[in-house]
């Protein structure tokens, strides 16, 4: 009779324990990256009141006589599903689309989180606000990622250097029906006859309108002149009148071929095939340096007439070419970031141009389940979590991160609702055994009465 009231004992016990799960689940249906907890039971041991027999030749087997003691809580699980989405638009919100986790330091102690809700604080380093864990990855030098595993850090006020121009690209049409330039010298002709509306056509002026940049971020100015000389050649030459040039230094118009500004009247061509194509074997191209004032280093510039239809081509219907486009570029101060997939975080700066700044490391686990939950939406290592192993998206883990998004509980408030009143119903049943029981020990009692 007693047996029975304690494996009711037992299944209240236990089935409060449950309820006490789903209610931490319920609780936390809105906290961040939260992973719902699961009750599970088992029987207890049965205590054996006749044991098993073999059959003989006479009698078949006899199975064993066995009561069952009651139930025990078997485990308090951890359910890592993925939890949806939410969008948040902020940059340093990040998710994690697998099963991996954010690392976070705090002191001399490390931390596993799926809460991705990061913030910088004053220094530029990521951190949680729940405790203030600093978020842990590798960071760049000069835009070249290291292995060292540290703060993640964001300095406001960044600055990227500036870079020379080195080469310039052309593009455009040369008017092929244009007539020959008039000059007295077509291979030189002067700045009057250059100058003349009656060469209207017969003269174009290539004007790069960002300039060209020094070492220092400087910008030039720099034009080409071009004329018609041939039906299938253009003489060009560099405009020395805007750029911006050390008048103590000599700058050249060609490979190793010095010359003062003042004898920098040298044409150069432009040859075309008879396909209206530019000819590159045969036409004569400068590499145009300069030394700007103050102390800028030299620039040295490859002009580039392209190939094909895409760069220089002389056909009929008007001249159109231009100095397209420069590859250098001042300095820049960073104007925001980014966090991409792979947890690469991309500085953008003023001067259009982005550098890589760090990467977002992630821990992934052989049994997840087994981390210990330590509070403030963290856990750490266990003994049977096994050892975190530590990488970067698309190297050591195949789980991706989604910058502003965060990821949401997973708890599903519906199983819950069940789980709740199938647990109260099982609390309720084992309240009526000890009911029942009690009332049969009562039946007993009054019997010597």
């Amino acid at each position: 009779m007693q047996r029975s009231l304690f494996s009711a004992v037992s299944g209240l016990r236990n089935h409060q324990t449950a309820m006490d799960v789903i209610g931490n689940n319920i609780s936390n249906v809105n906290t961040t990256a939260f992973k719902a907890g699961r009750a599970t039971f088992k029987e207890s041991f049965s205590q054996i009141l006749n044991g098993a027999s073999r059959p003989s030749d006479t009698s078949g087997g006899v199975n064993p006589l066995e009561v069952g003691l009651g139930m025990q809580l078997a485990s308090v699980d951890t359910v890592f599903t993925q939890g949806n989405l939410e969008n948040t638009g902020v940059t340093t919100d990040m998710a994690v689309q697998g099963n991996s986790f954010f690392v976070v330091n705090q002191g001399s102690s490390t931390f596993y989180t799926r809460a991705g809700n990061f913030q910088p604080d004053a220094d530029g380093k990521l951190v949680s606000p729940t405790n203030g864990s600093v978020l842990q990855g590798r960071m760049a030098t000069n835009g070249v990622l290291n292995d060292k595993l540290t703060d993640i850090m964001i300095p406001q006020g960044q600055t990227t250097p500036a870079k020379a121009s080195s080469r310039v690209t052309m593009a455009g049409n040369f008017d092929s029906s244009a007539n020959v330039i008039t000059a007295a010298d077509p291979n030189n002709p002067t700045a009057a006859e250059l100058s003349d509306p009656a060469n209207a056509h017969s003269v174009t002026h290539m004007t790069l309108p960002s300039g060209v940049y020094d070492s220092l971020g400087l910008s030039h100015d720099m034009t080409l002149v071009a004329w018609k000389v041939s039906p299938t050649q253009w003489d060009f030459k560099v405009d020395p009148t805007n750029v911006n040039y050390d008048t103590t230094k000599a700058y050249s118009f060609g490979p190793g071929a010095q010359s003062s500004p003042a004898a920098a009247t040298t044409p150069w061509q432009f040859t075309f095939n008879t396909d209206g194509t530019i000819n590159t074997a045969s036409s004569n191209i400068p590499k145009v340096t300069f030394t700007p004032p103050g102390n800028g280093n030299a620039v040295s510039l490859t002009l580039d007439p392209g190939s094909g239809a895409t760069g220089l081509t002389s056909y009929v219907g008007g001249t159109s070419a231009v100095l397209r486009d420069q590859d250098g570029y001042a300095a820049g101060v960073m104007t925001g970031f980014t966090i991409g997939r792979d947890g690469t975080i991309v500085g953008s700066f003023s001067n259009g141009t982005s550098e890589t700044l760090g990467q977002v490391a992630l821990a992934d686990f052989n049994n997840p389940e087994g981390l210990e939950q330590v509070g403030d939406n963290m856990y750490t290592i266990s003994a049977n979590s096994g050892s975190p192993v530590i990488g970067y998206s698309g190297r050591e883990t195949s789980s991706t991160i989604a910058s502003g998004s965060l990821e949401m509980s997973n708890v599903d408030l519906a199983q819950e609702f069940t789980n709740m009143i199938i647990t109260e119903r099982g609390f309720q049943a084992n309240g009526k055994m000890i009911t029942t029981s009690d009332e049969m020990l009562q039946t007993l009692i009054s019997l010597r009465q």
